[in-house]
């Protein structure tokens, strides 16, 4: 099969004991295809099948680009029996995978004209084959994550006393775009107590000195996201935002070193967690410590005490500990490791020693 993509789900899909499969997802139509559709509110489904039927079903009103490699393609016009059509390609003998994402808006027409009654989940055939990162997607997620490192060093200098969260937050993007990103990701901008919620939106409060700051931002490079934290404070720093801001660089670094093939994510998820908890800030990490990153900026696998998956070459995620104490503040630090065959590559170089913004010479 010339379609290594399409070969490698396929296998997951022997795996869990189904031998089709429709997916919905259009960032995963796009990983399998190697094109992108924007299907709103139509039909967009590709019907994967171990016999060698794969077919991908869309409006006529998408463009297509010429063939693709091991799938044929049924386009469909307004008011056609797209539902029929499709139910008629199916195995109705077999139990039949769907994706996470297929609304029931499709899925009940589907399944009244097929008759298939066995129905069960197969995400896992698609997603564990994203996991694995070739060596083209490698590249372009070292990219996207030095991109992500030169505007970490441009939006410190944004730090400036009494500017507010929002107003960092909106120089953001068009300094991804002068940097060659194709677009900002996220941007979380949080200032003193506003760091002590994960996701702080942000608003308009201002900067004082001895605040922390926490930036937590991401961009797009050539479909390929990065995402990255750090935490900074401004003016001056106290000794227990010190001793925060240690124990949870002390926990990202633990983590990042048991990085290679065959540990699990759970043992990575409790390298840093113990750290924080033997310092006494274990209620105060309420997060898992990451998750996957590729063509979308939370992709499945997570890095938690719950998942015992293995780690393999070529997967890519995050490793960010973080602890919050409501009312005062909140650190994270955030990385992007790749597995290598002897070990872990961290993708950021944004430096993670403590660093005051703003301090007097």
């Amino acid at each position: 099969m010339a379609n290594k993509r399409l070969a490698n789900t396929l296998a997951n899909l022997e795996k869990l004991g189904l031998s089709q499969l429709l997916v919905s997802d259009p960032v995963s139509i796009f990983y399998l295809t190697g094109q992108r559709h924007f299907a709103g509110e139509r039909l967009l489904l590709l019907h994967l099948d171990s016999r060698g039927a794969n077919t991908l079903y869309l409006n006529e009103l998408s463009e297509i680009k010429g063939t693709i490699e091991d799938i044929d393609i049924v386009q469909f016009a307004l008011g056609d029996d797209s539902f029929g059509r499709i139910a008629n390609g199916l195995d109705r003998s077999k139990p039949l995978g769907l994706d996470k994402n297929l609304p029931a808006r499709f899925l009940i027409p589907l399944l009244e004209r097929s008759g298939i009654t066995d129905i069960r989940l197969g995400s896992d055939a698609v997603d564990k084959a994203r996991q694995i990162k070739d060596e083209r997607e490698r590249a372009l997620m070292a990219l996207s994550s030095e991109i992500n490192d030169r505007a970490m060093s441009r939006f410190e200098a944004l730090i400036v006393e009494g500017v507010t969260e929002a107003a960092v937050r909106d120089q953001l993007a068009g300094i991804y775009k002068e940097l060659g990103a194709d677009r900002i990701d996220f941007g979380i901008v949080a200032f003193g107590e506003g760091a002590a919620e994960p996701h702080h939106l942000g608003g308009e409060t201002r900067l004082q000195p001895g605040d922390c700051v926490l930036l937590d931002v991401g961009c797009v490079k050539d479909g390929y996201c990065s995402d990255m934290t750090r935490t900074f404070f401004y003016k001056s720093v106290s000794p227990r935002q010190r001793e925060v801001y240690e124990v949870v660089r002390r926990a990202n670094e633990a983590a990042e070193r048991l990085v290679k093939p065959g540990v699990r994510f759970s043992e990575l998820d409790a390298a840093a967690r113990d750290i924080i908890e033997e310092a006494g800030f274990g209620a105060r990490f309420t997060h898992r410590l990451g998750h996957s990153i590729g063509l979308q900026g939370h992709e499945a696998g997570d890095v938690s005490a719950y998942n015992h998956d293995t780690l393999e070459e070529g997967m890519i995620f995050s490793i960010e500990p973080g602890v919050y104490l409501p009312g005062e503040f909140g650190v994270r630090i955030e990385d992007l490791v790749l597995v290598t065959r002897d070990g872990g590559r961290i993708l950021n170089e944004h430096p993670k020693e403590l660093k005051i913004l703003g301090a007097a010479d």
